[in-house]
């Protein structure tokens, strides 16, 4: 039964989003050391996110790219990365403001700014999955 499940429409299209959920613990966590490096470099917490965010979301690409879109449609590097940084650009607006609007209005994110990051990634989480599977790596 699990067999069937997991050979399913809707088990396959889970067994990719958990995917796609690990890969993006990865970009959390690249996201975090590049904030934190930026914050260490004396940027502010808004303008840190900023190449955090390019960071992470060129690390989920690749990852993406190679584990969870395996087979989809390919295209040349650059051309690819530029739609996966393009689709997702709605969910990484969603990521961002959520993190700032946090870290700006809420003591304990203020103190924790991983808080703000965790936040903003699961918030953008949903959109850029349908983004990445219908607009990036089509056919996957």
């Amino acid at each position: 039964m699990t067999a069937a499940l997991l050979d399913s429409r809707l088990g396959r299209l889970g067994v990719q989003f958990a995917k796609f959920g690990l890969v993006g613990i990865v970009g959390l966590v690249v996201d975090t050391v590049v904030l934190y490096a930026g914050l260490g470099l004396g940027l502010q917490f808004f303008a840190a996110r900023v190449p955090s965010f390019f960071a992470a979301a060129t690390a989920t690409w690749a990852l993406n790219r190679a584990f969870t879109f395996r087979g989809a449609a390919t295209e040349p590097l650059h051309r690819q990365w530029a739609k996966f940084i393009a689709a997702n650009a709605i969910g990484g607006v969603v990521n961002y403001g959520v993190s700032v609007g946090l870290e700006s209005s809420v003591q304990a994110v203020t103190e924790h700014p991983f808080l703000a990051v965790a936040a903003g990634s699961i918030a953008g989480m949903f959109f850029n999955f349908a983004a990445s599977k219908h607009l990036v790596f089509k056919g996957a």
